[in-house]
């Protein structure tokens, strides 16, 4: 079988992705080709060569990329037979099948796609809540682009070249707004910590400086992850990492914080989403901004740096409220730690969301949006969605502005349409702040 795997988006990383599966697949005896088609341009000679197609769709904006790619494979090779699989496959498998996909796959995808190449693509999909367990070696990333094709760390003047890796897959939790929870519905699966640390040696051994580790919260399983760093730290003390932590674990695991600290954490991002303890609600974050405020200064006192992420414009967010939250990020001395783009993020309800069993929510979408792979919805004061629009081309145009300078118009356009007089005064500066250079997120 000759397979073609494809990524359409990434996060401006190297595709776990696709080196996960290409590894077992090779194991099998299957001819692959790897193809990061934002890197290089689509391998049109493997694409008429391929048995199997297989689209890697672990985000909304790699869904949205691939249907443009699913169309030129589909007139280059019609006999292929095509496969999507990652988290946004079961999402959107009906509009999969619709452009021609044959078979969608989970976000545990690496056995099955072994099992539709060993059966030559006469496989039908599992359902689409099958949730099965794989068995993990180490990726195979021996034909993506290098490592300093990606994105890298920014670390005031200098940058570290980056990788990439996954420690587990899914989520305990089940925040409404989040597109892990109608597939993985609170369950999560840990990869073998062999499997990572030989997958960090590789990646170090091809100029990894800093890993990111991709898991939607590294303390779901808080002894797994601990094992996993403290080896890390161990076998290469001058390599640093990040990761993404809920604020509810960063409170609760507060001694473990230290830990990471110690073993080259150079900053955690948590998904904040609000300052305001009803939206928090609506979204099910499980934490309150007090707990927010707490972990910032828990953090801040242990020099360990905080990237809040937010989804700044909701069905519930007003004109003064999201002035009140510029205003606490400046208090809270977060400037520096935020993305300019979160200062845009508007809610995405896609296909299936939990958010769609508000009534608040259903009130205000217009329709699906087959395009945008969205429910399309409208804020009930059009001043806020004129703000929000207003901010997205602010961030969206100053892309390798300074972040004090984006948050200085941003400041002031909110304050503006909210009618207010703000003058800011900036709070002097804290310690370099590390960032990775991709802007986007979903």
């Amino acid at each position: 079988m000759r397979a073609l795997l494809i990524s359409t988006y990434d996060l401006g990383r190297q595709p776990f992705g696709l080196a996960s599966p290409a590894a077992l697949l090779r194991e099998a005896g299957h001819d692959v080709v790897c193809a990061d088609v934002t890197r290089t341009k689509l391998p049109e000679d493997a694409v008429r060569q391929a048995d199997l197609v297989a689209f890697f769709l672990p985000m909304h904006t790699a869904t949205r990329l691939a249907l443009p790619v699913i169309d030129r494979v589909r007139a280059l090779n019609p006999t292929a037979h095509l496969a999507a699989y990652g988290l946004y496959a079961p999402l959107n498998a009906d509009m999969l099948r619709a452009r021609g996909v044959h078979t969608t796959l989970g976000p545990e995808f690496e056995d099955d796609l072994v099992r539709l190449a060993g059966e030559a693509g006469r496989t039908a999909a599992p359902p689409a809540a099958s949730l099965p367990r794989v068995r993990f070696i180490a990726p195979d990333r021996s034909d993506l682009p290098p490592l300093t094709r990606y994105a890298s760390l920014q670390v005031g003047s200098d940058r570290k070249t980056v990788g990439y890796t996954e420690a587990s897959r899914g989520c305990k939790h089940l925040c409404r707004h989040c597109p892990i929870v109608p597939v993985y519905g609170g369950r999560f699966r840990a990869v073998p910590a062999d499997v990572v640390l030989a997958d960090i040696r590789a990646q170090v051994a091809a100029g990894a400086e800093h890993l990111t580790f991709g898991d939607p919260d590294f303390l779901n399983g808080p002894t797994h992850a601990l094992r996993i760093v403290r080896s890390l730290a161990a076998e290469f003390p001058g390599l640093t990492y990040d990761v993404t932590i809920k604020v509810e674990h960063l409170r609760r695991h507060e001694d473990l914080l230290p830990v990471l600290q110690e073993t080259g954490c150079a900053f955690v991002t948590t998904a904040v989403e609000s300052f305001e303890d009803a939206v928090l609600e609506k979204l099910r974050k499980g934490h309150t901004f007090a707990d927010f405020e707490y972990v910032a200064a828990r953090m801040a006192a242990l020099q360990l740096p905080l990237a809040p992420t937010f989804v700044a414009f909701t069905p519930w967010t007003t004109i003064e409220g999201y002035a009140a939250m510029l205003r606490d990020i400046d208090r809270l001395g977060l400037v520096g730690a935020v993305a300019p783009i979160q200062y845009a993020i508007r809610l995405l309800v896609p296909d299936g969301s939990p958010m769609l069993e508000l009534a608040d929510v259903r009130a205000v979408v217009q329709r699906f949006d087959s395009r945008s792979l969205t429910h399309v919805w409208t804020h009930a004061d059009p001043r806020v969605d004129a703000l929000q629009q207003t901010i997205e081309r602010l961030v969206g145009t100053r892309l390798p502005a300074a972040r004090e300078e984006v948050f200085d118009r941003v400041w002031h356009a909110a304050h503006e349409a909210a009618g207010m007089t703000a003058p800011r005064a900036p709070l002097p500066s804290r310690a370099t702040i590390p960032y990775l250079n991709e802007p986007w997120y979903c």
